[in-house]
């Protein structure tokens, strides 16, 4: 299934918002920053993944897996949300990543409640 262009942050005025005016949540293999955005608007999700994190087949890999994590959660609407791949991402196994991804969302606030 594709990511929608919609729920996608592009510019990277809107990655340096979220970085600077965000509240950044931290993990072992990655790093959640988050901004509320106006209340009813979809919530909006970028990708950094740098060079540090390895070569570009691994860095595709990470971003393929952080698509699918973050496409398949329950997530609340009003939030651009930026998650930036540490260097251990590679190493982690794709149970591993979502449960460090979905940890710091939760601590976020990101996720809805059942």
């Amino acid at each position: 299934m594709r990511y929608p262009a919609a729920r996608r942050l592009r510019a990277s005025s809107e990655f340096a918002r979220v970085r600077e005016q965000g509240t950044s949540f931290p993990g072992k293999f990655v790093v959640v920053n988050v901004l509320a955005a106006e209340p009813g608007t979809p919530w909006r999700s970028g990708l950094i993944t740098s060079r540090k994190v390895g070569n570009a087949v691994r860095r595709n890999l990470v971003r393929r897996r952080l698509r699918e994590i973050i496409r398949a959660a329950p997530l609340l609407d009003g939030y651009w949300i930026v998650t930036i791949a540490r260097w251990r991402a590679t190493e982690a196994s794709f149970i591993e990543l979502r449960d460090d991804w979905m940890w710091a969302a939760n601590r976020a606030r990101l996720l809805q409640r059942p």
